[in-house]
């Protein structure tokens, strides 16, 4: 299996490639950049780790890459400020995004490619790629809450000093300020989360509030997330490509699911070789059903500025 990394060059796209290295799963990585230097540069720094990871084809290029790729996933675009909420980022990286897929359609691709949009705002452009790109619905992913339901595991267990591993947790909706933490089916173990003796509703809610600020305080740390956005999307790519099967918060155009209709956002997804195999709507506290019907109204309505603009 061929995965072509759109934005391949920067921060995001290469990390995805070197986590997909040491995954050893997909045969082929392929690089693209708008900056062919930077792109070749890092496609020839993880050949060299190649003798020591996985047997896997690596290269860089334009793209001609696309047309025999099984995944193209999308990283490319404009860096989100400190204090910038996602969806702000609109106005910034619509424009490019749209150019990409252009590019996409221009040169050509299998008629059961997978697009995985990562690029920010997530929802927002994994349905314009749905809108723009001549693919069935099932095959247009974005990585939505993915992302941050591995943070929310993360800052979880390591507060309650737990194996990461072993904490089930969940935040759907939007990628965003509006996402929802569903605390009515977290786990340690298969335990309930609200009978650990350390846990407490302030926990919970300062958790909750660090998990959706993450994002912001790892930008001023560092300058941009990296790692952990390259496993989570390394998890994505690896559920397709072994068509696991695994159940997924990523964003995908609704069409039903909790009553939520033409809009991307995150719900559990079932991941396969085919992209979305199904879509479950598991049972939420109402106040989570209410929070996830709440993200697809605040997203819907940004949709349609952006629809408006871009016909």
């Amino acid at each position: 299996m061929k995965i072509s990394i759109i934005g391949g060059g920067g921060l995001v796209g290469s990390c995805a490639a070197y986590a997909l290295q040491f995954g050893g799963v997909v045969r082929e990585i392929a690089l693209i950049d708008a900056n062919a230097d930077a792109a070749a540069g890092q496609a020839l720094d993880l050949l060299h780790g190649g003798p020591s990871t996985s047997n896997q084809i690596i290269t860089s290029g334009g793209y001609e890459q696309i047309p025999d790729s099984d995944i193209i996933c999308i990283t490319a675009g404009l860096r989100r400020q400190p204090d910038e909420s996602r969806l702000a980022l609109i106005n910034r990286n619509v424009e490019l995004f749209m150019t990409i897929l252009d590019q996409i359609r221009a040169a050509g691709h299998k008629s059961d490619a997978i697009v995985h949009v990562v690029s920010n705002p997530v929802d927002i452009l994994t349905y314009l790629a749905y809108r723009r790109l001549d693919l069935p619905c099932n095959q247009i992913t974005g990585l939505g809450t993915q992302l941050d339901t591995i943070r929310f595991r993360s800052l979880i267990a390591q507060q309650l000093r737990v194996a990461p591993t072993q904490l089930s947790a969940l935040i759907l909706g939007e990628h965003g300020d509006s996402m929802v933490p569903i605390w009515s089916g977290a786990t340690i173990g298969a335990l309930p989360l609200d009978k650990h003796p350390k846990w407490t509703p302030n926990l919970a809610n300062e958790l909750f509030t660090r998990t959706k600020g993450s994002g912001a305080e790892v930008i001023r740390g560092k300058g941009g997330a990296g790692f952990a956005v390259g496993i989570a999307i390394a998890e994505v790519v690896h559920s397709i490509a072994l068509d696991q099967q695994r159940l997924l918060p990523i964003s995908t155009v609704q069409s039903g699911c909790y009553g939520i209709r033409d809009v991307a956002l995150s719900v559990p997804t079932v991941v396969g070789r085919q992209g979305v195999a199904d879509r479950l709507e598991i049972e939420l506290w109402p106040k989570e059903r209410q929070g996830l019907v709440n993200s697809g109204h605040v997203l819907r309505k940004t949709l349609q500025t952006v629809l408006d603009r871009v016909g």
